[in-house]
């Protein structure tokens, strides 16, 4: 047996079976502490600007030089830059330095302790996993500080690479044909190794505990990308077990991945447009080696977040006008800002609200910033001059809001004709359904506007009152709830009693348990994270309608999620049994999916 099995979150698929090399270990001992004479002081911020000034050089250079597979992510070293210049740190580091008289060492620390409190204090899943970017940086720093400029050049062969926290600079350093598989002690969900291990296509597993306490440079590993375990120096048992597994998931990945690019119809000719989510506009290249059928859901807000200003309009229209000519002529749906609540933008302010998720958030934020609705506005119509976009209005709960988002885009398409700027004045609008209001009312609402688009994480947990977030509830967020499933089926019925189309965006899509029970209602569209494209259009074309209507016919019948649950699994796995074996495992990875 292995002597050591570590447990973490997996967050990019793949098994990977090689020697351990371990990058920045964070075990330097404690952070020097003195006091200094008043006439070291000069000195001392001198020595804390020079080592700012080297790892900012240092970033600039590996900005520059970046590789090629990376180089859709020099944005997240951009973000690393902004830190370095953000006087919350270098600044509040300086400080302590003139006014406590404390070495750089010391006062940068504080500096971060300061930051980090801060972010804790805002309860927001997005900034606590943003203050780690910050500690990456105040890392690098105190490294120069020590003298030490990092060994991530010392990588000669192929290995596991492994680490307390990967910097962007760091990833962007190596060479990538010689890294196997990535491991960190630190990170989340939304942390930028996964971004980049998903874009590499190699196995990935972050936030593991006591990883430095486990692992020496040369020890072999397992690393699984599916469950999220690490294995140090496994036995012949296991390395036999995990060879195998390795060698059945990449067959049944080169498998997928051959008919990624066929069309998600069933083998009695039902189709389905099988659409990506995306947030980056460097996430279109995984859209489009996935067989992603077009852009089904862009969340705009990202565009907004880790800045010093707002975005102009030129800024989002070249934004837009690029995501929508590198998919053309296949359609991009650009969802407006959905702020607030877990997406926070400092840059509009922390309002006090003992509810965000009840409260000024998407359009509703849109029409409290008038003036950053209408620059947003402006950028979507300028951009639907290359003739594949559409626009969809979040969290819509009534007509009033509709009409009011409405009466925005009228004004917006008038002040761009005075100015003689073109835009396609026959744009797509559609609305998100993932509010219990609007659901009750999507027959009246069908009449308004060109789709529906049904959110299914904020419908789930608005239907159940469920923050599925929240560990002690969390096992109550279940998407096969009798009342999510024909508050679905409701949705659908009237977009298609309207003559609309409609389609599903949240994590549902994603879930191969859902889609066969999606696709018997009749659905016309799915839009999920593109690596899951290829698994769930194969899933599809092996389905039939007549298997579809009959298991919905089911589950609309039963009255107990237990009941829905045991026999939607045990039709789906009847059906594909070889496609559940790698997808009961990767399921673990999406949130919100409980089946």
């Amino acid at each position: 047996m292995a002597s050591v099995i570590l447990k973490g979150i997996p967050v990019s698929a793949g098994v990977s079976i090689g020697k351990a090399f371990f990058l920045n270990r964070s075990g330097q001992g404690p952070v020097p502490r003195q006091a200094l004479a008043p006439e070291l002081v000069t000195p001392e911020l001198d020595r804390l600007g020079r080592a700012f000034g080297q790892f900012r050089e240092e970033l600039t250079q590996v900005r520059d030089r970046i590789p090629a597979e990376l180089r859709e992510h020099a944005h997240i070293i951009d973000s690393h830059l902004m830190i370095l210049d953000d006087p919350k740190l270098q600044g509040a580091a300086a400080g302590y330095i003139r006014d406590l008289g404390i070495n750089a060492e010391w006062a940068l620390d504080k500096a971060v302790a300061d930051l980090q409190r801060a972010f804790e204090a805002l309860d927001n899943p997005y900034f606590r996993d943003r203050i780690q970017d910050v500690r990456m940086v105040s890392d690098r720093v105190q490294s120069r500080l020590a003298g030490q400029t990092g060994d991530i050049k010392a990588v000669q062969n192929r290995v596991v690479l492994m680490a307390d926290d990967l910097s962007p600079a760091d990833t962007a350093a190596i060479e990538v044909d010689k890294i196997m598989s990535l491991v960190t002690a630190q990170g989340g969900k939304t942390s930028h190794t996964g971004i980049l291990a998903r874009t590499l296509g190699i196995p990935a597993v972050i936030g593991v505990n006591n990883l430095e306490e486990h692992v020496r440079d040369g020890n072999l590993v397992v690393v699984d990308g599916l469950q999220g375990t690490v294995l140090v120096e496994p036995d012949e048992d296991e390395l036999a077990k995990y060879t195998d597994l390795k060698y059945q998931f990449e067959a049944y990945h080169a498998s997928i991945m051959r008919g990624c690019h066929l069309p998600g119809e069933t083998i009695d000719g039902y189709r389905v447009k099988v659409k990506a989510n995306i947030e980056l506009l460097e996430e279109v290249a995984a859209v489009i080696d996935n067989g992603g059928e077009g852009i089904g859901l862009y969340r705009t807000e990202y565009s907004y977040m880790n800045r010093r200003v707002l975005p102009t309009e030129e800024e989002l229209t070249e934004e837009y006008l690029d995501l929508a000519s590198i998919m053309a002529p296949k359609r991009v749906t650009l969802r407006t800002l959905d702020a607030g609540a877990d997406k926070f933008i400092s840059l509009l302010g922390n309002p006090e609200e003992r509810n965000p998720a009840l409260g000024l958030r998407a359009i509703r934020l849109c029409m409290h910033h008038k003036d950053l609705f209408m620059t947003q506005l402006r950028a979507i119509l300028r951009a639907s001059v290359v003739g594949n976009v559409s626009v969809m209005f979040p969290m819509i709960s009534g007509l009033r809001e509709i009409r009011q988002a409405m009466s925005m885009l009228r004004a917006a398409q008038s002040e761009l004709k005075q100015q003689g700027l073109p835009f396609d004045a026959e744009m797509p609008i559609g609305i998100m359904m993932e509010l219990p209001s609007a659901v009750m009312i999507a027959e009246v609402l069908a009449r308004e506007v060109d789709f529906f688009s049904i959110g299914t994480n904020d419908l789930i947990q608005y239907s159940l009152g469920i923050d599925r977030t929240n560990r002690y509830v969390s096992h109550m967020y279940q998407p096969l709830h009798p009342a999510v499933v024909r508050s679905i089926k409701h949705v659908v019925d009237a977009a298609h009693q309207a003559g609309i189309e409609v389609s599903l965006c949240g994590e549902m899509a994603s879930d191969p348990f859902c889609v066969p029970i999606l696709m018997g209602m009749q659905i016309d569209a799915i839009s999920l994270n593109p690596q899951a494209i290829p698994g769930i259009k194969r899933i599809i074309r092996q389905a039939t309608m007549d298997d579809c209507k009959n298991l919905l016919k089911e589950v609309l019948e039963s009255t107990t999620v237990s009941r829905t649950n045991r026999l939607v699994q045990e039709t789906i796995f009847k059906k594909f049994p070889d496609e559940l074996m790698f997808y009961s495992s990767l399921l673990d990875q999406e949130e919100g999916v409980t089946v």
